[in-house]
């Protein structure tokens, strides 16, 4: 079944329909399963890459997996840097606190 006559429409509309799902549509698996395959298929079609991540800016899930199947490429080039950077700083300021010697210690 021919949806449209663009990759990048096809993609926008599989997007569409992965976002639905997400938010509660309960597929079953294989329904969802079939839905991922297609999407993924499509967004390695789009050729336009402006427009390639404004849909992904739009998609959060089909961001997700775009993410996930350039993983080997690009490791987690899509999420963002500012939680994974505070939680790096929160856990190197909880190492130094621990190594520091507390009035017990001195003793």
């Amino acid at each position: 079944m021919k949806t449209s006559q663009t990759p990048l429409t096809d993609a926008v509309l599989m997007a569409q329909l992965l976002e639905r799902m997400e938010r509660g549509g309960h597929p079953d698996a294989d329904q969802y399963r079939m839905v991922v395959r297609r999407l993924a298929d499509k967004l390695g079609r789009v050729n336009d890459v402006a427009a390639l991540n404004a849909l992904l800016e739009a998609h959060p899930a089909t961001a997700e997996l775009y993410e996930n199947i350039n993983y080997q490429h690009a490791g987690l080039c899509r999420s963002l840097l500012d939680a994974s950077l505070a939680a790096e700083i929160s856990a190197r300021t909880a190492i130094s606190r621990a190594k520091q010697p507390t009035s017990h210690d001195a003793a």
